[in-house]
């Protein structure tokens, strides 16, 4: 199915594509549809095609602490004094094989704000064009759009993508009184999630394919399909060290191929047309410096998480059941005929302006407009241009910069869960943060890390924001009917101060140590409260093109120049299918297969 060593080594092809995850293979498959150019793709981890454990849904987690499934990235240590781990997807399919597999767009004011920085074509039209290419959207039963409060407009029309999207065939009624209750706390029912106005509470579908009851993902959307194309080759275990490229003329370089490593040696495949770097928002930036170009920014997304204990009358079917091997293991029989608590999906979403859960944002604001033209002699390229948008979207409260997200179980810390009882949490993240991080490699070995630095909270903005989020989120207890359905919080914080951030942090690493036993990792996933989704790459490349070559690219999330209020499966999708349009030069052209 994938390709040996000898298939690759020392050959040339048109396109070499360094990374086989979510933005490689989409990216490849659709360069590969023309059958006179030849495109290969190295990728460092497993093929893992058809394994149970990554096509199963309602998972979460378990696949972190698996070497085969992830890769364990650490960051440097933060004010607190700690580490802490960031989880990406190894092997192909990359992080579309170990996500939570929510399904959530974009404002279209995110999208726009991308060409506003100065990337013509990056916005929410064309972006809607590439996200209808993508998605292959199951309609639910009226009856269930109904019920659930569905928003499914627009949609029915976008059945023809190769990537499966609908609702799980498991929907609590409990999650619609967890809605309720947002909505009763004063949270508007979010006029157009999936069409990019997504201010508001709803449910979104998830990356789940109805008709094998498994995960839909790069690997099954995109890779299987085309697998047997003579002009599309996969080499897996195949580690990019980096890329070979010389001097034309006194301006560009030019890449003349890949250098890689296999079996514990180093090897060589040659381009003919380009090299494209696709290896994901924590190992592109490696790639690059390994290779003598460039600089690198990261953005962050935080995340705090409340968990309830539920009244035992209170007829709400949690992951937590899934602690107990019996029941998992009856769980896994029921999943074959599309049933059971394996097809639980993460559904119950929120995206809040901060407006929409604070009263203090316009003192928030203000104080962060003073912090930032005090610091703005000091600020690399392009960085004002960003927080000046974000000042903007912050005044005028038009963007969901927060989010909240209900979860079928317990998922906070430091108290574990009592034997026999159910918990439902909610968890409170941010979007736009001010705060930027920074990877650098530390070493010429290609096989070590780089230096990962997210600088959580060092922009005072973040941290009050955050509060109020955590706030807002625990006041939803008072709330009907989620107070008539719970007893207490599981891990109260005393003080609704800094001192939270503290706490949180703290309990968020004892979690990540508990989660190595496989049997408490079953239906719950501690990821961390605070990780890192944006690589910011787009000061040493304009969009997908590196400045100063005439050749190499930059093809996945990493290219972002600011982040989204979304999840961003969708998003890494559909810039793959855009670039691929570039790269063929078919982009801005009318394709009549779109009308």
């Amino acid at each position: 199915m994938t390709a040996i060593l000898q298939d690759v080594a020392d050959n040339s092809f048109d396109y070499i594509i360094c990374g086989g995850g979510t933005a490689g293979l989409t990216l490849a498959v659709s360069l590969s549809e023309d059958p006179r150019v030849s495109v290969v793709i190295l990728e460092a981890g497993q093929a893992h095609v058809n394994e149970p454990d990554i096509l199963r849904p309602a998972s979460y987690g378990s696949h972190f602490s698996n070497d085969a499934f992830c890769w364990a990235h650490q960051t440097t240590k933060q004010a607190d004094g700690l580490r802490y781990f960031w989880y990406r997807g190894k092997g192909l399919g990359g992080s579309s094989g170990v996500n939570f597999l929510c399904w959530t767009i974009p404002p279209a004011e995110d999208i726009n704000n991308f060409e506003r920085l100065g990337n013509p074509g990056w916005n929410w039209k064309d972006f809607e064009k590439y996200l209808k290419r993508v998605r292959g959207f199951v309609l639910p039963k009226k009856e269930v759009q109904t019920r659930y409060r569905l928003n499914c407009d627009n949609l029915t029309a976008n059945r023809k993508g190769p990537f499966t999207v609908s609702y799980p065939p498991t929907i609590d009624a409990a999650e619609l009184k967890i809605q309720q209750t947002l909505i009763n706390a004063g949270i508007p029912i979010a006029p157009n999630p999936l069409n990019g106005d997504p201010t508001g509470v709803f449910f979104s579908p998830i990356s789940y394919d109805p008709t094998t009851h498994g995960r839909s993902y790069a690997t099954s959307a995109y890779y299987l399909p085309n697998k047997d194309r003579p002009n599309l080759t996969v080499l897996v275990s195949a580690d990019v060290t980096k890329i070979l490229h010389e001097k034309v003329g006194d301006i560009n370089l030019t890449a003349t191929g890949v250098e890689f490593q296999h079996s514990g040696l180093r090897h060589i495949v040659y381009a003919r047309k380009e090299v494209i770097v696709a290896a994901g928002t924590l190992k592109s930036p490696q790639i690059l410096e390994l290779s003598g170009i460039g600089n690198k920014e990261v953005l962050q997304k935080l995340m705090s998480r409340v968990s309830f204990e539920l009244r035992g009358d209170v007829p709400f079917n949690t992951l937590c059941a899934l602690r107990d091997p019996a029941v998992a293991a009856q769980h896994l029989e029921l999943h074959a005929s599309g049933s059971g608590l394996y097809t639980i999906g993460i559904i119950g979403f929120a995206f809040v302006t901060p407006q929409m859960i604070s009263c203090k944002v316009h003192t928030i604001k203000q104080a962060a407009k003073i912090n930032i033209m005090k610091n703005a002699d000091t600020y690399p390229p392009g960085l004002m241009e960003q927080y000046k948008i974000q000042l903007e979207q912050l005044e005028k409260g038009i963007v969901p910069s927060c989010e909240l997200i209900s979860y079928p179980g317990m998922l906070s810390g430091s108290n574990l869960p009592a034997e026999g009882k159910r918990y439902v949490s909610i968890l409170a993240a941010m979007n736009h943060c001010f705060s930027r991080g920074t990877i650098h490699s530390i070493s010429n070995d290609p096989m070590k890390d780089p230096q990962f630095d997210p600088h959580y909270f060092e922009h005072e903005t973040d941290l009050e924001i955050w509060l109020e989020a955590v706030k807002y989120t625990r006041s939803l207890a008072q709330v009907a009917p989620l107070k008539d359905m719970i007893t207490s919080e599981l891990n109260p914080v005393l003080r609704l101060d800094k001192e939270v951030f503290q706490y949180d942090l703290a309990y968020s690493q004892l979690l990540l140590y508990v989660t190595k036993d496989q049997r408490w990792c079953r239906g719950s996933a501690a990821e961390g409260v605070l990780y890192v989704l944006v690589t910011i790459v787009s000061l040493i490349c304009k969009w997908q093109r590196v400045y100063g070559t005439s050749n190499i690219r930059v093809v996945d999330l990493s290219v972002v120049p600011l982040h989204i209020a979304a999840h961003t499966q969708a998003i890494v999708y559909t810039i793959a299918e855009q670039a691929a349009d570039i790269v063929k030069g078919k982009f801005g052209l009318e394709d009549p297969t779109e009308s």
